[in-house]
C-alpha cells in the first residue's frame, strides 16, 4: 500500500511536470514557426493543462477500466469550478467579460448536458446499458471541432502579446516530445496506482476517480488559477477553467469512446453528472448576475463542494463498513 502511494505522488509529479514542459516547449515550436501568441494561448495551453485527465482517461480505456475514465472527468470539472474558482474568488473577486457570459460558458453548460444526455440510454433511449459509444464520442468531437473554430476566430480578432522563448527550435522540438511521454508514462502509472490503491481499500475505483485522481489531474489548474487570481488577473483564473473543462469534456471523452471503445460505467454516475451541471449552472447565474464571482459566491462554492466530497466519503465507507 505505502509503496503504491509513493508510485502515485511521484506519478503526479512526472505527469505535471511533463504537462508543464509540454506546454512551454509547444509553445516556442509555435512561437518559431510564426503562429499568432493568443492561438499559443488558447489551444497550446488549454491542451496542456488537460493533458494530464486525456492521458490518464486513455490509459484508463485501455485498460477497459471506464469508472475512472468518467471519475476522472467528472470530478476534474467538479474540482474546477467548486474549488479552485472558489478558492481563486475567495483571494479576490473574479471579474467575468460579457463574451465568456454569453458564449464560453453557456457552451461549457451545452456540452456537460450533452454528456449527461448521452449517459442516459436506458432512461432517454432503448438502450440496455447507460454508455457513450463510439458515434457518441464521434457527435462530442464535433462539439469539440465547433469550440476549435471559436477559439481561432477570437484568435484571429484579438490582440496578440509577446511572448518570450528561451528555447531554439531543435531544444523546442526535443522538450515538447520529452514532456508528451512524462504526461504518457506519468498517466500510466497513476491508473496503474490509484486501482491498486483502491482494491487495497475496497472501495470502487470511481470513487478514487472523483476523489485522489480528479485532484491530481487539476493541479495544473489549480496551481494556475489561485497564481492568477492572486496577480489580479482574474480573466486567466476564469478561462483557464472553463476552457479546460470544455476539453475534458470535448476531447478526453470524446476522442477515447471515439477511436478507442466504448466507455461504460460500472456504477451510476447520475449524483456526481447533476453535480457537475449545477456547478456550470451556478457558474454562470454568479458571472450573469453583476459579473464578476464574488467572495460569497466563492463560498458559497466551497459549501457544495465540501458537501458533495462528504456525502461521498460517507457513503463509500458506509459501503465498507
Amino acid at each position: 500500500m505505502l509503496l503504491q502511494v509513493i508510485i502515485l505522488t511521484i506519478s503526479f509529479f512526472v505527469l505535471i511536470k511533463g504537462a508543464d514542459t509540454f506546454v512551454e516547449s509547444a509553445s516556442a515550436v509555435a512561437k518559431h514557426l510564426n503562429v499568432p501568441d493568443i492561438l499559443i494561448g488558447l489551444t497550446i495551453v488549454a491542451f496542456g493543462t488537460s493533458a494530464p485527465e486525456a492521458s490518464v482517461s486513455i490509459r484508463a480505456v485501455l485498460a477497459e477500466n471506464s469508472d475512472m475514465v468518467l471519475g476522472n472527468i467528472i470530478g476534474s470539472n467538479i474540482l474546477n469550478i467548486l474549488l479552485i474558482l472558489g478558492i481563486s474568488s475567495i483571494i479576490a473577486p473574479i471579474r467575468v467579460q460579457d463574451s465568456t457570459i454569453k458564449k464560453e460558458i453557456p457552451f461549457l453548460f451545452l456540452v456537460s448536458l450533452l454528456m449527461g444526455i448521452l449517459l442516459m440510454d436506458t432512461t432517454l433511449g432503448e438502450g440496455t446499458i447507460n454508455m457513450i459509444s463510439r458515434s457518441d464520442g464521434f457527435v462530442i468531437l464535433i462539439f469539440f471541432t465547433i469550440f476549435i473554430y471559436y477559439l481561432v476566430t477570437l484568435a484571429k480578432n484579438g490582440q496578440s502579446e509577446e511572448i518570450e522563448t528561451k528555447y531554439s527550435l531543435k531544444q523546442a522540438i526535443l522538450y515538447t516530445i520529452l514532456g508528451l511521454a512524462a504526461i504518457v508514462i506519468g498517466g500510466d502509472y497513476v491508473v496503474d496506482s490509484a486501482t491498486h490503491i483502491a482494491v487495497y481499500l475496497g472501495v470502487g475505483q470511481k470513487f478514487i476517480a472523483l476523489t485522489i485522481v480528479a485532484l491530481g489531474t487539476s493541479l495544473p489548474e489549480l496551481v494556475t488559477s489561485i497564481t492568477a487570481a492572486r496577480k489580479g488577473k482574474q480573466d486567466l483564473a476564469i478561462g483557464n477553467v472553463i476552457g479546460s473543462n470544455i476539453f475534458n469534456i470535448c476531447f478526453v471523452a470524446g476522442f477515447p469512446a471515439a477511436f478507442l471503445g466504448n466507455i461504460i460505467p460500472s456504477t451510476s454516475v447520475t449524483l456526481d453528472l447533476i453535480v457537475m451541471i449545477l456547478a456550470t449552472v451556478l457558474l454562470f447565474f454568479f458571472s450573469y448576475s453583476n459579473k464578476k464571482i464574488s467572495k460569497g459566491e466563492g463560498i458559497s462554492f466551497l459549501v457544495i463542494f465540501v458537501l458533495y466530497y462528504g456525502y461521498l466519503i460517507i457513503s463509500q465507507l458506509g459501503g465498507i463498513y
